[in-house]
């Protein structure tokens, strides 16, 4: 890890708003950083002409908001978080006080909010400091690469890797997708 601590920046990502961030973790479900990104950007400066609000996501159309790379179930997610945010104090500050497992509870009350969408929003939107998500498949394949020369490791196994990081493991979780990202 200290190799990867000396050689790779784990804040790159922009500042984006509570709301911005959860969409963009819908829109990274189950593809790949690329694919997601380009798709990202069709939607967000495309679409939603880089206004990226609750309310411009349930006044996009459809048909745009597919045809930027959204499927149709995504979209269903997309405005689901919409209305989720405007029935909801879903940011930062709203959210502060709550524990990671409350935190989590509320947002996988949203159809299309899964574990790693929560997640990925308590490290990147709530800066918790410990949270382990290997929901994520570059944070188990990362882990591999820098603890087992890329074989195949339980979750188990990389829990216990992890135990190491405590209590800074969502930094140390940002560091393995900094390497992660850079090595593909």
């Amino acid at each position: 890890m200290r190799r990867v601590v000396d050689s790779h920046d784990p804040y790159t990502e922009p500042d984006w708003s509570a709301f911005e961030r959860l969409c963009v973790a819908v829109v990274n479900q189950r593809i790949s950083t690329a694919s997601a990104a380009a798709v990202r950007a069709r939607v967000f400066d495309d679409v939603l002409d880089g206004d990226v609000t609750p309310e411009s996501v349930l006044n996009a159309d459809e048909d745009a908001l597919r045809d930027a790379g959204l499927p149709a179930s995504k979209v269903g997610y997309l405005r689901n978080v919409a209305e989720a945010f405007e029935a909801d104090d879903l940011t930062r500050e709203g959210l502060a006080d709550l524990s990671n497992e409350a935190v989590r509870a509320r947002l996988t009350e949203i159809p299309g909010v899964g574990d790693w969408t929560a997640d990925t929003f308590l490290i990147f939107v709530l800066d918790r400091p410990d949270v382990l998500p290997l929901g994520d498949l570059a944070v188990r394949r990362g882990i591999e690469r820098l603890y087992a020369d890329g074989d195949d490791l339980t979750r188990a196994e990389m829990r216990e890797v992890a135990d190491a990081w405590r209590p800074y493991r969502s930094l140390a979780t940002r560091y393995v997708w900094a390497a992660y990202e850079a090595a593909r």
